[in-house]
């Protein structure tokens, strides 16, 4: 992998595409011009994926004091809305970026047609009549040469004529197609006479009726790179052996020139990274919505809490690849966690609770500072109420402690955080041997969870004052896939067998402090002992719902640990 690392003398070494942009810029190519773009289809919402080339792209045009262009590749009118161009727009921004310029296909869709013409009477364009399914029987094999279409050597003015009829609206669809004529023989099967126009009655979003044949991407793609003045074309890898075609539109059509580059697609282990199949999860209701957190769309990663800077981060840190791997999914979850320890207030919050009386503490209520972020001196401390009766996690009581058990447990002490400390006396079972409430005594003297005396207490446990609790529901997201690569699965089977049938599960009695009564959606807390938490858009007055952004342990540190030993 191609990363952004440092050399001897302390300066970032570039990757590959750095490389090309410097080189370019020395050589006065493109008057020194850096002019990128992202080119998503509006027929979905963004994934992590699409971050990595957000990234990429207006990170570019921002370090070689460029532009970066939006644009969308609406060329095909079934698949595609508004909606989705919302969400792109808004996925963009969030991560940080501001566009040049926002541009479509479809504004282009006049200069393409007339390029189409220029094509077709300079002889390099046809219409065919050929089925799709006789199509591809013509072109051949990897190995084997394809054979030329009986429609090829139309002349040009019946092309003209055929071509006209097809945007007039004269045929039906799937009747006949406007192809390039290149290299039936070459061993690049994008070069074997591939198709510039489809036709399709369908109505656009943006042109509504206008047209009914559509450009396909191969010949849109390169051409709007064109017209907009692109100077680098950053493509996934899947797209080096489209590279070929894409300059020989340019060539042909004596027109600018872009330079296509290629760069690793991001794939991470337990992720699903195909669009068409993350369609197929929302509309089969495997999963609440394009924005479900369990979700690897960037609307999914929001609503989890992440947040756009570990994006960024996450992005620079995998840095630029020319051949493909696999990121390991710790990593990203490293990531949110090192940006969230360093601006995430801490709260106290309890997702299993168990009643405590400290049957010693007066009927009154005190309130105790708590300091708000450790690794902020500028965030400052809060006020937590505490109170005769409270709540702690049912973990952290076990009436038969085993050898190492360090937190409450029948005559034993713990440390409240920021409280006293407490030990348990007795405690209470309901007619199913399930403790239901724990009764204990707690030292005055030791106010602020310090020891008076001395004396050792090893445990320091997380609470909250039942008096003043508020009711929280929390949603614990596990991955959705339980398998490396949930694209792997047996012959026969489907990716959806490897679903995580434990990918979510909601907790309705938690309780937390009283900050959290109406704090706003997305803001990001840790949960002191538990993880990060972001709030989520179903929260209201009286019943705030909460999201598990990520859990604080942390496997991505122990592997670089290991890695420096």
């Amino acid at each position: 992998m191609e990363e952004n690392t440092t050399n001897v003398n302390n300066k970032p070494t570039l990757n590959f595409i750095e490389e090309i942009v410097e080189q370019d810029i020395k050589n006065g190519k493109n008057e020194s011009r850096v002019h990128t773009r992202f080119p998503p289809e509006p027929n979905g919402y963004l994934h992590i994926g699409h971050a990595k080339s957000i990234c990429l792209n207006f990170g570019l045009a921002n370090e070689y004091n460029g532009k970066c262009n939006l644009r969308f590749d609406d060329t095909n009118p079934t698949k595609e809305d508004v909606e989705y161009v919302d969400s792109i727009r808004e996925d963009v921004k969030w991560l940080g970026f501001n566009w040049a310029g926002e541009y479509y296909a479809s504004d282009y869709f006049d200069q393409l047609y007339d390029w189409a013409v220029k094509l077709i009477k300079i002889g390099k364009a046809y219409v065919c009549d050929l089925t799709q399914e006789e199509m591809g029987a013509y072109r051949g094999t990897p190995t084997k040469p394809g054979t030329e279409s009986p429609f090829r050597n139309r002349g040009v003015e019946e092309n003209l004529d055929l071509f006209a009829r097809m945007k007039n609206g004269e045929f039906a669809d799937g009747s006949r197609v406007l192809r390039a004529k290149v290299d039936m023989s070459s061993p690049n099967m994008h070069m074997r006479d591939p198709i510039l126009y489809r036709i399709l009655h369908s109505e656009h979003h943006r042109t509504g009726n206008k047209w009914c044949i559509y450009p396909m991407y191969d010949y849109a793609h390169g051409q709007s790179d064109s017209i907009e003045g692109i100077t680098h074309s950053i493509c996934t890898l899947e797209f080096e052996v489209h590279r070929p075609l894409y300059e020989w539109f340019i060539k042909t059509l004596e027109i600018h020139a872009p330079q296509q580059i290629e760069f690793a697609r991001l794939n991470i282990s337990y992720t699903l990274m195909s669009k068409r199949k993350l369609l197929e999860l929302v509309n089969e209701k495997y999963v609440s919505g394009w924005d479900d957190p369990r979700m690897p769309t960037i609307c999914g990663i929001r609503r989890r809490g992440y947040t756009p800077e570990s994006l960024r981060n996450f992005a620079e840190i995998i840095g630029v690849a020319k051949r493909d791997n696999v990121i390991d999914v710790a990593l990203l979850e490293h990531c949110i966690r090192e940006d969230l320890n360093k601006k995430a207030m801490r709260v106290m919050a309890v997702l299993n609770p168990l009643k405590i009386v400290i049957d010693n503490y007066p009927e009154t209520s005190e309130e105790l500072d708590a300091i708000n972020n450790p690794e902020d001196e500028s965030a400052g401390n809060r006020k937590v109420p505490f109170s005769k009766t409270i709540y702690i996690e049912r973990d952290d009581f076990m009436e038969e402690p085993s050898k190492k058990y360090f937190r409450l447990s029948p005559g034993n002490e713990v440390r409240l955080r920021y409280a006293y400390f407490i030990k348990c006396e007795s405690f209470v079972k309901d007619e199913n041997e399930e403790i239901i409430e724990v009764h204990c005594t707690y030292d005055p003297a030791s106010r602020g969870g310090n020891s008076p005396d001395g004396r050792k207490v090893k445990g320091t446990i997380h609470w909250v004052s039942a008096e003043h609790a508020v009711d929280i529901e929390v949603r614990l997201f596990e991955r959705l896939f339980n398998a490396y690569n949930p694209e792997e699965y047996p012959e026969g089977g489907s990716y959806k067998d490897n679903l995580n049938p434990d990918s979510i599960k909601v907790l309705n009695t938690c309780k937390a402090e009283p900050f959290l009564k109406n704090v706003p959606v997305l803001s990001n807390y840790q949960f002191e002992r538990l993880g990060y938490f972001c709030v989520d858009q179903d929260s209201k007055d009286g019943k705030m719902v909460f999201n598990r952004t990520v859990s604080l342990k942390d496997s991505w540190a122990k592997i670089e640990k290991k890695e420096e030993k």
